[in-house]
């Protein structure tokens, strides 16, 4: 028996007792956490398919560990430039195992639970809104969807950027597609906060996405 469940953003196919490394959870290592988006269900010639998710099935895992995945090397030329920019990005990962496969039956007050702090989160974040949030894409290398994912974090200004660890920063976005280097995120957020733009928009000119 194997399913296709949702995870973090990714689709994984799994079966029972598979090690699995998806993006960073949030679920403190050794607890179990239960994924409900499972798109396919196929037990033995039983083939059933959601639309989207399967009602009712869902995929219990215990987190095993947090670690980092390989070193990613970029490395950016520009001919007769002299201009040369090598960079490295490790993914924030969680292990965890498969325990179990539930093709009905699964618990649905588990999302409702997990939905209610996202909910007071929300109205948490509304007071900062209201606070005159800055725009963090006039910082090199966030787009609209990090924005909105540190804006929902409590990260809505410069200031509160330039006080963020750039590992702290790489946790809040780990689900967010694509490779992103925030190491300079806090120094351009800083530049920034004091009004200091025509710094900014001079180191800017020799960053590339963010990456020094």
């Amino acid at each position: 028996m194997y399913a296709i469940v949702e995870i973090a953003g990714q689709q994984f196919k799994v079966v029972k007792d598979q090690k699995v490394y998806v993006h960073r959870l949030q679920t403190e290592e050794g607890q179990k956490v239960t994924f409900d988006n499972v798109l396919l269900l196929e037990n033995g010639k039983d083939i059933t398919i959601g639309a989207p998710a399967i009602d009712g099935a869902a995929v219990e895992a215990k987190v095993v560990k947090h670690l980092k995945g390989d070193k990613v090397i970029v490395f950016k030329k520009k001919r007769r430039k002299g201009y040369k920019v090598k960079n490295g990005h490790r993914q924030y990962l969680t292990e965890i195992v498969i325990e179990n496969i539930l093709a009905s039956g699964a618990k649905k007050a588990a999302p409702k639970k997990e939905a209610a702090p996202k909910k007071a989160e929300a109205k948490k974040a509304a007071p900062k809104k209201a606070a005159k949030a800055d725009d963090l894409k006039k910082v090199e290398g966030i787009g609209p969807k990090i924005a909105e994912t540190l804006a929902a974090a409590g990260i809505s200004t410069f200031a509160e950027l330039a006080k963020t660890d750039a590992a702290k920063i790489s946790e809040i976005i780990a689900d967010v597609r694509g490779n992103h280097v925030t190491d300079t995120w806090p120094a351009q957020a800083k530049l920034a906060a004091e009004g200091k733009w025509d710094e900014l928009k001079k180191w800017q000119d020799e960053l590339d996405g963010g990456k020094a």
